[in-house]
């Protein structure tokens, strides 16, 4: 048997073992796609996929289930919903960012064409994407094809897990596709199955990850930070002393090295925060107090 032979057999079995945790997602005037994350019935999707919509359903192969809508978050797009069933097949959220080069499935149903299946690679990680009225952050490209109907749906790696939730593609480009990643969508999907919304505080900076230079990296004592990109004025972050160019390393002595790392931090830590930054060569220790009243 040839490598390749050996790759198309491996991605047929694996295909076949994911598809009934992929599903479709319905409404009066939409549809995109889901995944079965738990067996009693909750589905990730995107929020611009929902919207405040009623009649939802859920298509999980020929079956159509009437679905309630549990919680949405715009600023990450995404939103779960649930229907009443039992003993789903689900899909595992991966727990680390896949590689750039690593080959990625995105299944769905594109144009309704329910069940298709794209192959591709990660292209990149930690890309924004303006949408309207808001910026994603923290993102997968991939070129497997997302199209129209994509959205929500899964983006898996080779042991069939879920690396990221498909969300956007740029209309006029080709092979530029975009998903949430599994560590976003494991947190935001938690905290929206147990209270139904998210509350955020806010620092009051734009920032990106970014992968360390080694010599950088020696100084910091990891790998990536986030790099602060702007300090808005009269704002938590302005107050407490950070800076443009600063890179964030670490909010209460945990590591951060993305944008999700950011938000997280500052959704589940309460009052005043410390701060660990790395500034021209010299760590700094910041304190700082986020805020709920100001968006960033």
């Amino acid at each position: 048997m040839t490598l390749l032979q050996q790759l198309s057999g491996d991605l047929e079995h694996l295909v076949s073992q994911v598809a009934p945790g992929v599903a479709g997602v319905e409404h009066r005037r939409g549809q995109g796609s889901g995944l079965v994350l738990s067996p009693d019935g909750y589905v990730p999707t995107n929020a611009h996929v929902v919207g405040g919509n009623k009649g939802l359903k859920v298509n999980l192969g020929s079956d159509g289930l009437e679905a309630t809508l549990i919680g949405s978050d715009p600023p990450t797009d995404l939103a779960v919903v649930r229907v009443e069933a039992n003993h789903l097949s689900s899909l595992p959220l991966a727990q680390k960012l896949p590689g750039v080069g690593q080959l990625v499935i995105a299944m769905g149903n594109p144009l309704r064409l329910a069940g298709s299946v794209s192959l591709g690679v990660v292209s990149a990680l930690d890309r924004s994407l303006p949408t309207q009225g808001s910026l994603l952050e923290g993102l997968l490209q991939t070129d497997a094809a997302i199209n129209p109907g994509n959205s929500g749906g899964p983006l898996l790696n080779a042991w069939g897990e879920v690396v990221g939730i498909n969300t956007a593609i740029i209309p006029w480009a080709q092979g530029i596709g975009f998903a949430i990643p599994s560590q976003t969508a494991s947190w935001v999907a938690a905290l929206l199955i147990q209270k139904g919304e998210i509350q955020r505080r806010y620092l009051g900076i734009g920032a990106r990850g970014e992968v360390l230079p080694p010599v950088l990296a020696q100084q910091a004592g990891q790998a990536r930070a986030v790099r602060v990109l702007e300090v808005r004025s009269s704002t938590p972050a302005d107050s407490a002393g950070l800076r443009q160019g600063d890179l964030l390393l670490s909010i209460e002595g945990e590591a951060i090295s993305g944008v999700n790392d950011l938000q997280k931090a500052l959704v589940f830590g309460g009052g005043e925060v410390g701060l660990e930054v790395l500034r021209e060569g010299q760590r700094r220790s910041l304190r700082a107090k986020p805020t709920f009243a100001q968006a960033a």
